[in-house]
């Protein structure tokens, strides 16, 4: 049970910092959905981090990854909305967007993890004696 709260205190400030940034920036109809995609890849990006940390760094704390990983970043990315968002462009007639948006989006994720956890295991190799 504390596992399942853990997971559902992060996901619901995630989630908050998502909508609020859905909040802060909107976006056209038709348009290139960047808020989406650069919560997404922020999100991942932070996620190549804190896997790094846990697994090298803070080992043996049992919910820091479940809370920050499942829970908030979980709760932050929002690839839900990236197939609304890719769902919405085709049917108004924004093929090209859409190709691009669906393209574009999973690279530069996953591209963030890569480099941010490569960019952490270097940082952390530097302070090892």
């Amino acid at each position: 049970m504390s596992l399942l709260a853990t997971i559902a205190a992060g996901g619901a400030i995630g989630a908050a910092a998502r909508y609020g940034a859905g909040q802060e920036w909107p976006v056209a109809g038709g348009a290139f959905p960047i808020p989406t995609m650069a919560v997404n890849v922020l999100g991942c990006g932070l996620i190549g981090v804190l896997m790094v940390l846990v697994d090298e760094l803070w080992t043996g704390r049992r919910l820091l990854r479940p809370f920050l990983g499942t829970g908030v970043l979980g709760g932050f990315t929002t690839f839900s909305t990236y197939a609304v968002d890719l769902q919405r462009l085709f049917a108004t007639g924004h093929a090209g967007t859409a190709m691009a948006y669906l393209v574009a989006t999973p690279v530069a994720a996953l591209l963030a993890v890569w480099a941010t956890s490569r960019a952490t295991q270097r940082l952390l190799a530097r302070r090892r004696p």
